[in-house]
Formats: structure tokens, C-alpha cells, sequence
């Protein structure tokens, strides 16, 4: 008697388990690389041609984001700052200072190894091409530098704090009341809800002073709706 099933199908089972065991590893490779901060950039730390310490300049001395990163407000792109803000204060302040070198070459025309070439600082945070990211909107919005970069403050080295991935975007567009805060607290990295006084709550219209309250009532007062569709970043 003939055989029913060709000489070929008694291999198909190995032929299954091996597509399986193929399509199982690179489903694993690209979890285990696409969900790790190798590519996520988190903690992501460079050096930079001039060690600036935001700790000692925000954290201690109190600079405001806005003097170096001076057009955040009204500007898609938080500019970095030009060599001639450093030297603004470091033209009186630790004037012979080696680590200073970059700056006095860019900025002053006085020095005899004057180049006038900016310093290149090195880009921590970079989204990609395809994406479209307004930081004005953001931060007119009532969204902190915090909620993206971390505490800046206590960073003697600016790292890669947050994922900003996809879905880490997506999580705040689908609830912003996580981190919605007032307009003149944006710039306040140490500020917390519960720090509110009765008259600034009573002044919002909410009587706890949490996260979820005051963000809730931001979000319904300023009409802030954020899409979740893929136009909203990829355009």
C-alpha cells in the first residue's frame, strides 16, 4: 500500500519546531534590546567639553533654566547656551580656572588664544528625526523640566534620566494630570503639591493638595486634551 503522506512531511514537525525556536530568539533579542536603557539612552551620561555642574548652578546657586536654555518658552528646541552666557558671570568668576579654557577661547576677544569658535557641547537627549516634540507647548502647559529630564538640580553630570519612548510619551498624553502643575512652578524643581499654602489651592479651586487634584482641575480649566493618535508625533 502507497503512502499516504509524502516523504517530505516527515520533517515538518522539526521544520515547525525550528521556525518556532528562530522566531521565539528574535522576538527575545528585540525585547531584550528595545526595552533596556541601551536603547532608551537612560543613564546615559557624556562628558562634556566643559564640566558644568547644574548641582552647583541650580541646586545651590538657584539659576533658573531659562537663563541658559533662554528661548524653552517659545521655541520648539531648548536651545543650549552660547559660550557668551558662560562668560557673563565666568569673566569675573574663576577666570583662570583650566576647566574654563573652552569657554575663554570662544568667548573673549581679549584672551591671545581667542578662536570666537563655540564650544561643542555634546547632545544628551535627542529624539529622533521622525518625531515632532514642541517644548513650548509643553512648558506652557504647566509640564516641569522634571517630568522629562529628571532632576536636573541634583545632577552634577546631566544624564538621560527618563525612557522617553513611545509608550513614555503616550502614558502622559493619556493621563496629564500625572504631572500637569502651575505655570509658576514649571521651573521649580523642588516643587511639591503638598508645599501649596490654603490661599494658592483656593486660588486653583481644589481643596487636597496632591498631584491627581491639582492636575485634574489644570487639565479641565485649561482645556488640555493631548492626542493619542500617531499624527500627533509623527508628521
Amino acid at each position: 500500500m502507497a503512502n499516504f503522506f509524502p516523504r517530505w512531511s516527515n520533517t515538518i514537525l522539526f521544520q515547525i519546531i525550528a521556525c518556532l525556536a528562530v522566531l521565539g530568539g528574535g522576538i527575545t533579542l528585540a525585547v531584550g534590546y528595545y526595552f533596556t536603557p541601551k536603547y532608551t539612552r537612560v543613564g546615559y551620561m557624556p562628558d562634556q567639553p566643559v564640566p558644568y555642574d547644574h548641582k552647583l548652578h541650580v541646586g545651590q546657586l538657584g539659576m533658573d533654566c531659562r537663563y541658559c536654555h533662554s528661548f524653552v518658552e517659545s521655541s520648539g528646541h531648548a536651545n543650549v547656551p552660547t559660550s557668551q552666557v558662560c562668560w557673563n558671570c565666568h569673566r569675573t568668576v574663576k577666570l583662570g580656572s583650566p576647566l574654563l579654557e573652552p569657554v575663554r577661547r570662544s568667548a573673549d576677544e581679549t584672551y591671545e588664544l581667542f578662536t570666537g569658535e563655540p564650544v561643542r557641547w555634546k547632545r544628551v537627549h535627542q529624539a529622533p528625526d521622525y518625531v515632532y516634540f514642541d517644548h513650548s507647548v509643553h512648558v506652557n502647559r504647566g509640564i516641569s523640566c522634571k517630568s522629562c529630564h529628571g532632576d536636573v538640580g541634583e545632577m552634577r553630570v546631566v544624564e538621560h534620566a527618563e525612557a522617553q519612548s513611545m509608550s513614555w510619551c503616550l502614558d502622559c498624553h493619556r493621563d496629564p494630570a500625572k504631572h500637569i502643575r502651575p505655570l509658576d512652578e514649571v521651573f521649580n524643581l523642588k516643587w511639591k503639591p503638598e508645599d501649596m499654602s490654603d490661599d494658592e489651592l483656593g486660588e486653583i479651586g481644589v481643596e487636597k493638595a496632591t498631584q491627581r487634584e491639582i492636575g485634574k482641575k489644570l487639565v479641565h480649566d485649561w482645556k488640555i486634551n493631548p492626542p493619542t493618535n500617531c499624527s500627533a508625533c509623527h508628521r
